[in-house]
């Protein structure tokens, strides 16, 4: 599944993958943000609550966009394959600024959207202009590369991790959720390790990457986000590792961003506020 692009007439919209636990009452600064770019009190917003296995998660989002003024936000009541078949989901997509993807389990996304109309038209939309956003499993779901699984701890090693296809918005980066509060180093270096061609994007709970077309981002919430970038790798002890073995990994560069931070994935380059 290649990743989405720009149209050419119109630049692709931004995908915003959330660490989870994001603010929703004091200072909502990340949905705050997301209604913002999707145009604000006008906006028409698409949520998938597919991801979580409880039956008001999507009507919880919908009450919360509600409250910060916007007047069209939608539960689609995606949860089997045949649903992503439904005219009625489509067409409200199709007119959408924005779709806000929930956490749960992302193989429960990946499982039920994955190669379906659904997950076709959310990536040419979002190639069109429309924005996507999506916290904890509904981030990790964003990318070509998806980690599906895994375990806690620093060190890499080779079973530490589980990758499967994701939606396929973007092959510039892997991302994982909850980073920083779950440990989640080890695994998303041993994601990387398999093949050092994206970057990793840890991020931690109540913060998001707001990542423009040209795959640069800037950072928004009160955690922070951890950038590992392998383009530089000279050594890996991948392939000699055994299951349950500590992988070496020589030369990848860790960036901590907070609010305000940058990245620009052309240039590999980060930049604080």
């Amino acid at each position: 599944m290649c990743p989405s692009s720009d149209t050419g007439s119109q630049k692709r919209g931004y995908i915003i993958p959330i660490g989870g636990a994001e603010e929703k009452l004091h200072n909502p600064a990340i949905l705050d943000r997301f209604v913002e770019i999707c145009g604000g009190k006008k906006a028409r917003i698409a949520i998938i609550p597919t991801a979580s296995e409880l039956e008001d998660t999507g009507r919880n989002y919908e009450k919360l966009f509600r409250k910060l003024g916007i007047q069209h936000a939608r539960v689609l009541p995606i949860i089997t394959r045949e649903d992503c078949q439904s005219s009625e989901n489509l067409e409200y997509i199709e007119r959408a600024d924005g779709v806000f993807m929930t956490g749960g389990n992302q193989l429960r996304l990946s499982t039920t959207l994955g190669g379906t109309p659904v997950a076709q038209l959310i990536r040419r939309r979002n190639a069109a202009g429309m924005h996507v956003a999506g916290t904890s499993a509904g981030a990790a779901f964003m990318p070509e590369h998806m980690i599906a699984g895994g375990y806690e701890g620093s060190t890499p090693s080779p079973d530490m991790v589980t990758l499967a296809p994701g939606l396929g918005l973007t092959n510039s980066f892997i991302i994982d959720q909850h980073f920083r509060q779950r440990d989640r180093i080890g695994r998303l270096l041993t994601a990387l390790a398999y093949n050092p061609f994206a970057v990793g994007i840890g991020l931690d709970e109540d913060t998001a990457a707001f990542i423009r077309p040209g795959d640069d981002l800037e950072v928004v919430g009160s955690g922070g986000i951890t950038i590992l970038d392998p383009s530089d790798l000279s050594y890996s002890s991948m392939d000699k590792a055994r299951r349950g073995e500590p992988v070496s990994l020589i030369d990848v560069k860790l960036h901590i961003l907070i609010a305000g931070g940058r990245f620009e994935i052309a240039a590999r380059k980060a930049f604080s506020e």
